[in-house]
């Protein structure tokens, strides 16, 4: 889902945003952080890379970029999408990236709602100002449809099966065009 949350905010907003960013944990901080799924974490940021297009349209950014993810650890669709997002940041000398807590951020949440639920990840896309350009979440396009489409009439195992074989097929790489596309629409 690509669309406005906090867009336009005033001076006041835009700092606290600053403020909440810099205190975000980097992905690196994240992974040295002990939970129950620190092996898969790991193995799927082992395991990440970005396909060459996915390097040529980073590097042809301009300006800075933030990116502010809600997450949880517990989540799985995290797991699956925040390594491929931390692959997109080291590529880029002009992407930043922080980590954030869903449940510590409720109005940050209630701004980047899918539908009525409070679905993570999110990935807030804010210029060097921390200007707000779009956001994203909780999934990949073509597997959020599924899920909304087909996904949730099937008992959760056999869902989150299907999920887990989707992110292993696709690699990273709608998450990563999907952001993208957030930020070339700025550059134009």
């Amino acid at each position: 889902m690509i669309e406005p949350g906090l867009a336009n905010a005033g001076e006041d907003l835009r700092a606290s945003i600053r403020q909440r960013f810099l205190s975000g944990r980097t992905f690196a901080e994240l992974l040295a952080k002990p939970r129950d799924n620190a092996e898969l974490w790991s193995a799927i940021y082992k395991r990440a890379e970005l396909t060459p297009e996915a390097s040529a349209r980073a590097s042809a950014l301009e300006g800075q970029w933030n990116m502010l993810i809600l997450t949880e650890d517990w989540c799985g669709d995290s797991i699956n999408v925040l390594p491929y997002l931390a692959r997109l940041e080291e590529c880029c000398h002009n992407i930043d990236m922080r980590a954030i807590g869903r449940d510590d951020n409720p109005d940050l949440m209630n701004a980047h709602l899918t539908g009525k639920s409070r679905s993570i990840p999110v990935a807030i896309v804010y210029d060097g100002e921390f200007n707000e350009h779009g956001w994203w979440g909780p999934r990949p396009g073509p597997l959020q449809e599924w899920v909304m489409r087909e996904g949730l009439a099937l008992p959760k195992p056999e869902r989150y099966r299907h999920m887990r074989t989707w992110y292993a097929r696709d690699r990273g790489q709608t998450v990563v065009s999907e952001i993208l596309t957030i930020m070339e629409r700025l550059n134009g």
